[in-house]
C-alpha cells in the first residue's frame, strides 16, 4: 500500500498497533496543531450527546489518552476508557495521576474494539473517538458498540468525514496529503504517521455510510453532526 501504517484485511491491528506505538508521547499536541484546538470543541459534543448523568455507566471505545472518558467522568458517570495500544494506555493512565485530570470513576482496559469484553446492554451510553476508521471492519466494531449498550443507550461516534461540497473534498484532501504529514514530520519525526490519516479515509466510507447502518441496525434518532463543512463528523443513534 502506498503508507506503511495502512493494511487492509488481517494486517490492520497490527500496523495501526505500530502507528499510535510510533505517535503516543506526541499524539495530544499533535491532535492540537493538526485540528488548530478545535478537537476540543468536538469532543464536548460527543458528551452533549452521550448525556450521561452521575450514576451513568458509560465505555469510551479506543479511548486512546482518554479526552473523552475524562470528560465523561466529569459528568459524574461511571466510565469505562478502552484501547488496544498499550503506549496509548500508558498515556492516560499517567495523566489519571495528574491533579488535573484525576478521578476515582473512571478506569482504562486494553481490549479489542471488535469484542469488546463485556456483557450486552451494560452502559447508558458508549462512545468512539477516531476509532471507527482504524478497525479492520468498522462494521463490526459498530455492532459491538450496540450490543454492549442498554435499551435506550447513547451510541456517539466522532471520526474524520467526508465533506459533501467536492470542491471543499478536494481543498480538505490537499491538506491531510501535504499540511499534516508536514506537521507529523516537525513534531513527531515522521510524516508517514500522519499520512496515514488521507489513506485511511479513502477506505473509509464516512459519516454518511455510518448512518445508513445505523438506520439498518434499527437505531432510533438517527443523526449526523458535520463540523467544518463535513470534513469532522459525528455520527449518533439510540439503542431501542
Amino acid at each position: 500500500m502506498s503508507n506503511t501504517f495502512y493494511a487492509p484485511g488481517k494486517q490492520r491491528a497490527e500496523r495501526v498497533g505500530d502507528l499510535f506505538a510510533a505517535i503516543a508521547r506526541r499524539y495530544d499536541l499533535l491532535n492540537d496543531l493538526q485540528s488548530f484546538g478545535m478537537h476540543r470543541l468536538w469532543k464536548r459534543r460527543v458528551v452533549a450527546l452521550a448525556n450521561v448523568k452521575p450514576g451513568d455507566r458509560a465505555l469510551d471505545v479506543c479511548c486512546g489518552t482518554g479526552d473523552i472518558a475524562f470528560a465523561l467522568a466529569r459528568c459524574g458517570a461511571e466510565v469505562i476508557g478502552l484501547d488496544f495500544s498499550d503506549q496509548m494506555l500508558e498515556v492516560a493512565q499517567t495523566r489519571l495521576q495528574n491533579p488535573k485530570f484525576k478521578a476515582q470513576n473512571v478506569k482504562f482496559l486494553q481490549g479489542d474494539a471488535a469484542q469488546l469484553p463485556f456483557p450486552d446492554n451494560l452502559f447508558d451510553a458508549v462512545t468512539m473517538g477516531y476509532g471507527l476508521r482504524n478497525l479492520s471492519s468498522w462494521e463490526t466494531g459498530l455492532h459491538e458498540m450496540i450490543r454492549v449498550a442498554r435499551p435506550g443507550g447513547r451510541i456517539v461516534v466522532l471520526d474524520f468525514g467526508k465533506p459533501g461540497n467536492a470542491l471543499w473534498r478536494t481543498l480538505y484532501f490537499a491538506h491531510l496529503k501535504c499540511s499534516v504529514p508536514l506537521i507529523g514530520l516537525v513534531f513527531c519525526g515522521n510524516p508517514r504517521a500522519y499520512a496515514y490519516i488521507l489513506e485511511s479515509l479513502k477506505h473509509y466510507p464516512a459519516q454518511r455510510a455510518v448512518a445508513e447502518k445505523m438506520r439498518e441496525l434499527q437505531l432510533a434518532n438517527v443523526q449526523v453532526v458535520d463540523f467544518v463543512g463535513g470534513a469532522m463528523a459525528i455520527n449518533f443513534g439510540q439503542k431501542p
